[in-house]
Formats: C-alpha cells, structure tokens, sequence
C-alpha cells in the first residue's frame, strides 16, 4: 500500500499555501482541564514542522471526546493549543469554530509559516455523518490537504474523507508511518509473530482474531475478552466483565484456533477480588475454582509464566490493551510485566503497540523509547490487521 506522502510536495506547492492537516489531537484531560499525556501531539510534531520549514499556512483540524454534535465548553481544543505552542516554540493561534466567517478571516491573514488550530469539529453533528456541504465549507479553507490522523482513519468523516476527495490529498509522516509498520505486519512478519490482545470488550474484535489466526503464530488473550473467552468454554468466572455477547461465536472462534494448531493462549490462572479496589484483598485461583462472587483483575502467575514464554520466543509482537486493571497500581503487575518482556526484547525482535491503554502503560513504565513503533490508533490499528479497509486511507491517492 503505496500512498501519495507529504514528501511528494514540491516546494512551489507548499510555500504560502493554505495547508489543511487533519491531527488527531483527542487526548485525555483531567478535571482542571490539563492534558495528562501528549503523545497524540508529540506524534504530529514531524509533519507540522515540516510544513512549517517549508513556509505553509498550517491549518490544524482535530475532534476531542464525544461531544455528540454539541458545543460542549470542556471539550474545547484551548488545551491543546497550549501544549502545542509550548512544543513548537511558535504562537498558535486558535480559533473558536472550525467553518464560517470567523475562520475564513483568520486564514485569509494568515502568513507564511504560521500556525493555526480549529475549534473541535464534533462540535457539528456534519463531521460524523461526512456531510457533503460541511466537507467543502472546510475544503474551502485551503489548497492542499494532509491528513496525519492515523487514530481516526477507521472512520468515514468529513475531516478523513470528505475533505480529501474535494482537495489534492497526501499522508502525512504520521500516517505514512503506520501504513508502512502495520503492512509489513500483515505481509511479511518475522516469525514467530505473538500478539497479545487485552483491553475489555471482545464484540467488534472477532472478525479481528479470525484474521489474525491466518496471520499469526500464537495470539495470547487476556482481560477482559479472556474472561467472555472463559465463559464461552463452560469456565465459571464470577463478576469479572463479562460482555452480553453471543458466546456460541466466540467458540467457534476458538475451535478455529485449535483446529489451526492451538493458536490461542487463554489464562490458565487469575488474580480475583471481591471488590476492585487498592485496599480489597485478592488471590490467584486456577481458571476451574474462580468463586461466584470473585472479580478477575489480572493475570496470575503461571499465566505470566505462559505468556513470557511465548513472547519470548516472538520475533514480531503487537499488543493491543491491558491484561488486567492497570490504573489500579496493585492489579497493574501482569500489564507491567508483559511491558517490561517487551522492552527486554529491544534489538531482539519487532515490537508494536497500538491502544491508548498500552501506551499510557508503557510511558507510565517509562519503556517508550525500547519500542520499536508505538501505533497512535487503537481501533484503527486492530481495524488495519483485521484485514478492513480503513476510510481514510482508501481515500488517499496511490503514488
């Protein structure tokens, strides 16, 4: 998959051009409002000050949250510009709207090598839907757009698609990157390949797994999918989060695995508790004695054991959400392990971590940088590797 990049510009076509980036700067804040991680921001960085250096008018568009069509006052981008500004080094100015005359004056002064960010485009309920008229109000704004936006390139919005099919179009580094690492996933993996799949639901991952069966050599599940996984093969497991889901298909899932050579590895052990909390007490029972009223929070330790012995043995490894309640700091041991295996592996094999879970476990760790590719997308990442074509990048031109 050979896209049209932000490097296939020529000067001419840069310099005091209006440039339209789609970002995707919807990252998490806490009660005063302060972004508690920028990863999301620091990822954009490359293809902003490319343009910069290359003398655009940069026009940042980017959603926050879920605020259904509503101006919601919380989940304004102010933040955003804030951190961004301090990041660049440069003034960025942000507008209260993201169409309409406001903005169209803000652009319309704009001067070379400036940077300018929109108000939230979920704002307007035309962005979800991918609106034809909202798409040109913001396709007017420029003459070339780029869109680095890899976390949303799963959905088919205005600001991914509508705006690209009415402006020429590019990826830009961000997006280029993640197409690059997770094709070569999908098409020519070092083996053996391991992925380990945590995180809460299994609705929308079954597709995912039965794709990657075809793929990989073992898939490790853990979390609370492990706990519906259990459930659907006769285990008992108490309170743990269990998703109202057909539990018919997911045996069925599983008799394919072990059909294609025992490709799952479910939890043979796990941490109970009857109340998740820091303070509750909690054991390890054996997947066969887990209590009626127990709750599963995290691996135990045979899991752990089973689990690094085949990560071990990987070449190439993605995973994708927590293996147990990692934001409670005593039920965060086995995502912390499994965090620690990886980073233990630098040099050794491909490491991949896509979902914003598993990334804020590796930078809480501080194990970022003994990665190799941090995916900015979760849902896009798993999306990609389920074999479905992703909106936003079908969209963008082939070389």
């Amino acid at each position: 998959m050979i896209k049209r990049t932000i490097e296939d510009l020529k000067d001419n076509q840069l310099e005091g051009k209006r440039v339209l980036v789609r970002v995707d700067f919807n990252v998490p804040l806490n009660e005063e409002l302060e972004i508690t991680d920028d990863t999301r921001i620091k990822a954009a960085l490359p293809t902003i000050k490319y343009l910069v250096s290359h003398q655009a008018k940069v026009i940042l568009m980017s959603h926050l949250g879920r605020p259904k069509g509503k101006v919601v006052e919380k989940l304004r981008l102010d933040p955003v510009a804030r951190r961004l500004s301090e990041l660049l080094k440069q003034d960025i100015k942000k507008v209260n709207d993201c169409i309409g005359e406001e903005v169209e004056k803000v652009v319309s002064n704009m001067q070379k090598g400036e940077v300018v960010l929109l108000e939230n485009l979920r704002f307007y309920p035309e962005e979800e839907k991918n609106d034809y008229e909202f798409s040109k109000k913001l396709a007017n704004l420029a003459d070339v757009f780029i869109n680095d936006a890899f976390g949303t390139a799963h959905r088919a919005h205005a600001s991914t698609v509508g705006v690209a099919e009415l402006l020429p179009s590019y990826a830009g580094f961000l997006m280029a990157r993640e197409i690059e690492v997770l094709s070569n996933l999908m098409e020519n993996p070092e083996r053996p390949f391991v992925v380990v799949l945590g995180g809460a639901k299994i609705s929308g991952k079954i597709e995912i797994v039965q794709n990657l069966l075809s793929i990989a050599d073992r898939i490790l599940i853990s979390g609370g999918m492990s706990y519906t996984c259990l459930a659907a093969l006769g285990y008992e497991v108490g309170n743990s989060l269990l998703e109202e889901y057909d539990l018919e298909i997911v045996r069925k899932m599983l008799k394919k695995a072990e059909k294609k050579g025992n490709k799952i590895l479910l939890p043979v052990d796990l941490v109970i508790t009857k109340e998740v909390s820091e303070k509750a007490e909690s054991k390890i029972f054996e997947i066969d004695s887990i209590p009626k009223d127990g709750t599963g929070v995290d691996l135990g330790e045979k899991s752990l054991i089973e689990f690094e012995k085949e990560i071990k043995k990987a070449k190439t490894v993605f995973w994708n959400g927590p293996v147990g309640v990692f934001e409670i700091e005593k039920y965060a041991k086995g995502t912390n392990r499994i965090a620690k295996i990886l980073a233990d592996m630098q040099g050794k094999a491909v490491t991949i971590i896509g979902g914003g879970d598993s990334i804020a476990a590796i930078d809480k760790a501080g194990l970022t940088e003994k990665m190799t590719h941090i995916s900015t997308g979760g849902g896009a990442s798993l999306e990609f590797l389920g074999g479905k074509k992703l909106p936003g990048i079908e969209v963008l031109p082939e070389k």
